[in-house]
């Protein structure tokens, strides 16, 4: 009798943990709503999702709604069983002087704006002491 429960337990287990159809195409759909939300709100970020992926990473197991930061910060969800979706989770500046650069620290994801020709200045696009340095006029300023 014991065993008869048991077996009836793992068959319900079974059961809920596989997806209907309908609540795939759910997952998939707010999923997708969230990519373009997250696309239309700031800088265009690079996102991609993979059925065949299991939701693993550093050796580490993760459940459905859970989350974690892959290298070049990249930020995955677990969709289990449907798969798993991947986003940067950097927002790069897109209009800023050509003698600027944007500089992306690794382990803090913290995106900074510098000179090029010294990076370890910043570059405040629209102050004054942010003159492109090839005109030769940092401290000049036209009088009329």
């Amino acid at each position: 009798m014991e065993v008869r429960k048991r077996r009836e337990n793992n068959s319900e287990c079974n059961r809920t943990t596989q997806m209907d159809p309908m609540a795939r195409h759910g997952v998939m759909m707010i999923f997708m709503a969230s990519l373009v939300w997250m696309k239309c709100s700031a800088a265009p970020m690079e996102c991609h999702f993979n059925s065949q992926a299991l939701c693993e990473y550093d050796g580490k197991q993760y459940s459905m709604g859970e989350s974690w930061m892959e290298q070049g910060c990249v930020q995955c969800t677990c969709l289990h069983p449907v798969g798993v979706g991947c986003c940067e989770t950097v927002h790069r500046p897109v209009d800023f002087p050509p003698w600027c650069e944007v500089r992306v620290e690794s382990l803090t994801c913290q995106v900074t704006l510098v000179m090029t020709s010294d990076p370890r200045l910043p570059c405040i696009p629209g102050e004054e002491n942010n003159i492109d340095p090839r005109h030769g006029a940092l401290n000049m300023k036209l009088e009329g």
